[in-house]
């Protein structure tokens, strides 16, 4: 199974964690996050709680229209919220791209503070390697260099700085949150 398969699997359990939804739910959430974790297909939504629906980790509610067709209603079960802290607890790949820790932060609230600070340090060590291999990249240019090469390497170093500063901020809170507690 591919990892995008497997992160909308978990990522459309988590979101049924925080409340029962509908497919039409979840894809108008998701619609609205597009620009950040993309949107997948109705090809690959309804698949995934089909599968979901069959391993039992969800069941559904159908609920009658009235002047339109029935509504699934889907709800986690405690297999499938099981299922879930497993996944959460698990290390994510190194080279996971962008898509897959964003939809995975959404999913916050299941984690633990301590394994939500683990998974952004596990970040922030990814963001400051892929940062310094830019910097890198970026000394060695010539003033001949591509305009298009420098501008994306100037905007990778951008963001990667304005992502580090975010992550070091956010370790912050839950360092203060976590001996607090």
């Amino acid at each position: 199974m591919s990892t995008a398969k497997v992160s909308l699997r978990y990522f459309v359990l988590g979101l049924l964690a925080q409340q029962p939804m509908s497919g039409y739910d979840i894809k108008r959430f998701v619609k609205g996050l597009s620009w950040l974790i993309g949107s997948p297909s109705s090809g690959s939504l309804y698949p995934a709680l089909r599968s979901l629906l069959e391993d039992q980790l969800v069941s559904v509610e159908i609920i009658p229209g009235v002047d339109k067709p029935p509504r699934k209603i889907y709800s986690i079960e405690q297999v499938g919220r099981d299922a879930l802290r497993q996944w959460i607890e698990k290390p994510v790949v190194a080279d996971a791209p962008l898509k897959a820790f964003v939809m995975r932060l959404l999913l916050a609230d299941s984690f633990s503070t301590t394994n939500l600070a683990a998974y952004l340090e596990q970040r922030r060590t990814q963001v400051a390697t892929h940062q310094a291999d830019l910097a890198k990249m970026s000394e060695t240019l010539s003033s001949s260099t591509d305009l298009g090469l420098r501008l994306a390497l100037n905007y990778g170093l951008e963001l990667a700085s304005a992502e580090m500063n975010w992550l070091d901020n956010t370790l912050i809170r839950l360092d203060e949150r976590l001996q607090n507690s």
